[in-house]
């Protein structure tokens, strides 16, 4: 992980290089294909993925495929093998071939080959390429034609391509289904052939009579050839066509079960399982009481442990759905089942202190869920019985450093996080639990447990001040060896103790966590634990850490980085020192504040380059230095009313005027422009969460925190002071606060329902504007800035990378240039683009659809202004389209009758799967020069001429009068 978040922030670079040319690109390649040499030959064919990589766009890509099928056509077998290679890894760009019948000409012509290797290959190209061309009737005839060939390669090859095709045509896996069952169920068909056809059945659910007619030679192969590896095969592929076709599914898990239960062989009942968690993974809906049931029968009667373990995986799964409760609800004229006595709860109850550690924790597992999910029975035994599960589970695996004890280890560490969390009541003994047992355990135990510990502080903040006095012993004495995972240790155990500190750190705490860090070598662990710091608002603690890592970093923008860290933690440790009801030092404290913002944005700015701009981490903090300023002002104002009363005659101009306000003087304007102020800084709150698409939820929840206070304050000056009759604020209610995941949320959540209770009873008892209720306002700010900010994630680190690359044409070869367009004639401009992915593509959230928007504006008029119809006068068109394989495209059809140059923008913005628009960009401009057609030039021209020697006319009637 450290390595990754060594480059998440600062070496998170664009996603390669600027395209200088890519023609240049695959002219080299080309000269590589032309080679007389094989090796320089296949090395080129090898190396064009990566240049469909970095440059994803049609145009290229048809023209490398176009030569890719020239190399198959002309080539060797091993050429056409490295050309099939290419092709299935780049089978995300085939959609993207635009002479897809010139292409497939030149592939096909080698199907008529003598070598029946060469047919093979083909057929495996044909395969590959179903996707694009999933109706062409002379693939499926020579893919039928090759599966009665005599050679086995080239029959391999036609079963690959009749699963391919048949995932992807209703036509040909109608015509191929009985082709496949007359040799599946021929004698001279041989029977290792006979289990590579079979899986091809998996595709027929294009109908319901497909899917019943495969189902049904399904049937009669498993009962036919009652052989192992053939009832393997027909079951597994059973098992995928029903969950393709939806409709078998119940009759599947039965026929399963049956097999479970009655086959003597070990392999099936494996691959019965196998095939049972399949099932409850994807339709847990469908299992019914008595196939739960059924599984409780198996699983306590198998003397195997292997088998037991993985019945014990089935019902786990299912206990963390909605399955579980369908076994627990009353089925119509049955008594209800008690959750005690029922066979699930004693086979899990039985299972939880096996000496096998995986099946332990799937019974620990299974009681978790059954505990959590069934909250209106009585259960306290069943508590019992997952805590002491839970507790012998801990003390087994914290012992044990092997990989699959951890594995054990995290799945028990989870069910007590879901317990503690679904039963608070139990949460006391878990935590004990754990403290206890953290002195004893192996080091990368340790590591999990205390992010258990973390989890647990952040759900319940109530038991946080119990961990801390173990955690600091712990601290204390533990090796100061630079291993890594001695690193990791220091930094999970410094999290949850600044989780469980939830304030301020007391001075002991620090000098033990500081004494700790002085020995320790590595200044990554110290980041690490500063930015913990950061996130859990410890800014001095995080100030002294970065301080001291300033000297230790080898890059310019590193320094920067985190000087501005440092400047930044400076500067919020600043506002601790604000005190209820002492506004002048509020003032201080927050221009002290504004004074180190200042300078770290300076730092900050310093610290991102081209690839890395740091916008994000920009714009939040300039922000938070004009929300600090807007505090800053708004004080001001209110102290105003002391400095300077409204006038004696305010009351007469109030009257005048109509206006009721005004009889408190300036205070009603310099209050008008501080609301209107909130309500904009608000609006930018809403933008920056609108621009993170990549950003965790804790930060977007960070950001829409702030967006609230803003909108607090706005709404309190209008309800107390401009117009306290239609005030209103829905944006930040109350409900939030149940279910607020941070401790900061926690706080902020207390201030605004504390803010909004005094403003609504101010409201009541006096008419505006009185000193009380400016002191209501200045109160407001500094609960506020007394709940110390976070710094999430995002700031430090980006975990989802997304952008969107856009194209358009016709595009000029010089950006300056404007594309020529006659004023009688559309314009189609095209509008290609490609989405770009990090590492862990739709980690928070995925692209569904991309928003394209283009705009036009008239930049200038040429020189004479002519009478042209004004109809259509300036281009604004939206477009949404649906990335498919992260390509998508789209034409808009633009009209420009004014004569002139205009700016043609294309912005683009993404919706996701819950429908919200966020605003990534990016934004492109292109100019059009929209001129005269000929024929309107010359009409224009010979009317001009015909009026010429009649206004001559009029000059001399005009002279000779005079």
């Amino acid at each position: 992980m450290a390595s990754n978040s060594t480059k998440s922030f600062l070496a998170d670079a664009g996603y390669g290089e600027q395209e200088l040319d890519a023609n240049s690109a695959l002219m080299e390649l080309d000269k590589g294909l032309r080679s007389g040499k094989l090796g320089e030959q296949c090395e080129a064919v090898v190396r064009f993925p990566r240049l469909f990589q970095k440059y994803p766009f049609p145009i290229l890509i048809n023209s490398a495929f176009l030569k890719l099928a020239d190399v198959f056509r002309v080539g060797n077998n091993f050429l056409r093998l490295c050309v099939l290679k290419v092709t299935q890894q780049s089978e995300k760009h085939l959609e993207k071939i635009l002479n897809v019948d010139e292409f497939v000409k030149r592939i096909f012509s080698v199907i008529h080959s003598n070598d029946p290797v060469a047919r093979a290959i083909t057929l495996r190209m044909l395969g590959s390429l179903a996707s694009i061309i999933p109706e062409r009737k002379n693939a499926h005839h020579s893919i039928r034609q090759s599966l009665d060939s005599h050679d086995n390669v080239e029959v391999e090859a036609a079963v690959f391509a009749a699963a391919n095709f048949s995932a992807q045509s209703k036509d040909f896996a109608v015509g191929i289904c009985n082709k496949i069952s007359e040799m599946i169920q021929g004698l001279a068909t041989p029977v290792d052939l006979k289990l590579k056809l079979i899986p091809i059945l998996q595709h027929m659910h294009h109908d319901a009579i497909l899917a019943s007619s495969a189902r049904q030679l399904l049937q009669q192969l498993v009962t036919s050839y009652p052989s192992t590896k053939m009832v393997i095969v027909s079951l597994h592929t059973f098992t995928l066509l029903a969950a393709s076709s939806l409709v078998d599914t119940p009759k599947q898990i039965q026929l399963l079960l049956q097999y479970l239960k009655n086959d003597p062989r070990k392999a099936v009942k494996r691959l019965a399982i196998q095939d049972l968690k399949l099932l409850a993974n994807k339709t847990p809906h469908t299992w019914s009481r008595e196939n739960i049931q059924a599984l409780c029968e198996c699983a306590l009667q198998t003397p195997y442990d292997s088998l037991k373990l993985g019945m014990l995986s089935v019902l786990s799964t299912l206990s963390g759905t909605i399955a579980i409760k369908h076994y627990f609800s009353i089925a119509s004229g049955n008594v209800g089942s008690s959750p005690r006595s029922s066979d699930l709860v004693r086979l899990a109850q039985e299972c939880c202190y096996h000496n096998n550690r995986g099946i332990a924790a799937h019974g620990v597992r299974v009681l978790t869920n059954i505990t959590v999910s069934c909250q209106e029975k009585d259960l306290l035994a069943l508590e019992q019985d997952a805590v002491f599960g839970l507790e012998s589970l801990l003390v087994l695996c914290s012992q044990d450093d092997s990989p699959g004890a951890q594995a054990t280890l995290k799945i028990a560490l989870n069910c007590m996080v879901k317990l503690a969390k679904g039963r608070p009541h139990l949460s006391q003994s878990v935590v004990e639990t754990l403290l206890t047992q953290l002195h004893s355990a192996q080091d990368a135990a340790r590591i999990l447990m205390c992010h258990c510990l973390a989890a647990i502080a952040m759900q319940l903040p109530v038991l946080g001040d119990g961990m801390l006095g173990d955690l600091m012993e712990l601290y204390k004495v533990i090796g100061r060896s630079a291993t890594d995972k001695q690193q990791e240790l220091l930094v999970s155990l410094a999290t949850v103790i600044f989780v469980a500190s939830q304030k301020a750190l007391s001075a002991e705490v620090k000098a033990v966590i500081k004494q700790q860090l002085e020995s320790v070598s590595n200044g990554w662990t110290v980041y690490r634990i500063a930015r913990q710091a950061s996130r859990m608002g410890n800014h001095d603690m995080a100030r002294e850490l970065y301080q001291s890592l300033l000297t230790q970093v080898a890059s310019e923008h590193f320094y920067f980085w985190l000087n501005s860290l440092k400047e930044f933690s400076h500067a919020e440790q600043c506002l601790t020192g604000l005190q209820e009801e002492n506004y002048s030092s509020a003032l201080s404290c927050i221009a002290e504040s504004l004074k180190f913002y200042h300078k770290g944005i300076a730092s900050l700015t310093a610290a991102s380059t081209p690839l890395n701009p740091l916008s994000f981490q920009c714009e939040f903090v300039k922000l938070r230095i004009d929300l600090l300023q807007a505090f800053s002002q708004l004080i001001c104002t209110c102290n105003s009313l002391k400095t300077s009363p409204p006038p004696a005659i305010a009351t007469t101009i109030a009257m005048t005027l109509g206006n009721d306000l005004q009889r408190c003087g300036r205070i009603s304007n310099q209050m008008k422009q501080s609301m209107e102020e909130f309500r904009s800084l608000a609006s930018r709150y809403g933008d920056l969460y609108q621009a993170s698409f990549d950003a965790d939820s804790a930060t977007l929840r960070n950001v829409e925190l702030q967006q609230q206070s803003c909108l607090l304050i706005s709404h309190a000056i209008e309800a107390l002071i401009l117009d306290p009759e239609s005030a209103s604020f829905q944006e930040s209610g109350s409900a939030g606060a149940a279910h607020a995941d941070s401790e900061y949320e926690r706080r902020m959540m207390s201030v605004y329902n504390r803010v909004l209770e005094e403003v609504d009873s101010l409201d009541r008892k006096c008419t505006p504007v009185s000193y009380m209720h400016t002191a209501c306002l200045c109160d407001a700010i500094i609960s506020l800035l007394k709940v110390p900010l976070s710094f999430q994630r995002y700031f430090f680190q980006k975990l989802q990378s997304t952008s969107i690359k856009l194209a358009l044409s016709p595009s000029p070869r010089n950006p300056a240039e404007p594309i020529a367009v006659q004023n009688n004639q559309q314009l189609a401009l095209k509008v290609e683009g490609v989405v770009q992915h990090g590492s862990k593509p739709g980690l928070f959230r995925k692209i569904q659809s991309v928003c394209l928007n283009v705009s036009s504006t008239l930049q200038s008029k040429s020189g004479q202004d002519y009478k042209i119809p004004i109809d259509n006068m300036t281009n604004e068109m939206e477009q949404r389209v649906e990335p498919h394989n992260d390509y998508f495209s789209t034409q808009f059809l633009l009209n420009f009758a004014i004569l002139g140059t205009h700016n043609i923008t294309v912005e683009s913005s993404v919706k996701d799967a819950n429908g919200i628009v966020w605003k990534t960009g990016p934004r492109t401009t292109i100019f059009v020069k929209s001129l005269e057609d000929p024929y309107s030039q010359q009409i224009r021209l010979q009317q001009q001429q015909a009026q010429q020697p009649l206004q001559q006319q009029q000059q001399r009637n005009a002279y000779s009068r005079f």
